[in-house]
């Protein structure tokens, strides 16, 4: 039997999550965690059934997956992997099949890769990140917790991408340079040196 999963978050990105966890197919999900004025209305047909109040009796039922989307700040979700953390819940990493994700790498928990993502060889991914529809990390790039690599986002050999980051849709990041805590890298931006913490390329 398959373990169940409650996803934290209905909006659109949570409809994003809902098909890469279909197509995966190692989970049934549960249902959704969303506001109170929110209750028993439907995301692709799962039922929004709880709210943040009821985490505390639900992460001892089930697996957890935030799916609150990141656009920029990262603040929501690191509030709510610290709270389902302090609680003791449990928050897989989750890879579409449409993906890759080479062996020799890794990937922390609460971490998605979305579809045809490449993560490669010595690439690490810390927590709860997003790994975006046809985002690309590659080798030996290193991606710190709660970051968002967007849509077709590359990350190249050696980068290291500190907590935080947002990389916009089709922004590419040179390869072995740094990139600050919190920075903000805006759509198709491209960023060929270090970029300092909370530093911002349109």
């Amino acid at each position: 039997m398959k373990a169940e999963l409650l996803l934290i978050g209905g909006g659109g990105h949570c409809r994003s999550c809902i098909d890469v966890i279909e197509q995966a197919g190692e989970y049934k999900i549960a249902g959704v965690v969303d506001l109170k004025e929110k209750l028993h209305q439907k995301v692709l047909g799962y039922e929004i059934l709880a709210t943040d109040e009821d985490l505390p009796r639900l992460v001892k039922e089930f697996d957890i997956f935030i799916t609150v989307g990141q656009i920029k700040s990262p603040a929501v979700r690191m509030r709510l992997f610290n709270t389902i953390k302090a609680l003791g819940g449990r928050l897989p990493a989750i890879v579409s099949p449409l993906s890759y994700v080479s062996q020799h790498a890794s990937l922390g928990e609460g971490t998605i890769v979305m579809h045809q993502a490449l993560v490669n060889a010595g690439a690490t991914v810390g927590m709860t990140c997003i790994i975006n529809s046809k985002a690309l990390v590659e080798h030996d790039a290193v991606i710190h917790d709660h970051c968002h690599i967007a849509t077709g986002g590359v990350v190249n050999g050696g980068t290291v991408v500190h907590a935080g980051t947002f990389v916009g849709s089709g922004a590419v990041c040179s390869e072995y340079i740094e990139i600050g805590d919190g920075a903000i890298l805006g759509s198709n931006a491209t960023v060929k040196r270090n970029l300092p913490p909370g530093g911002t390329v349109e």
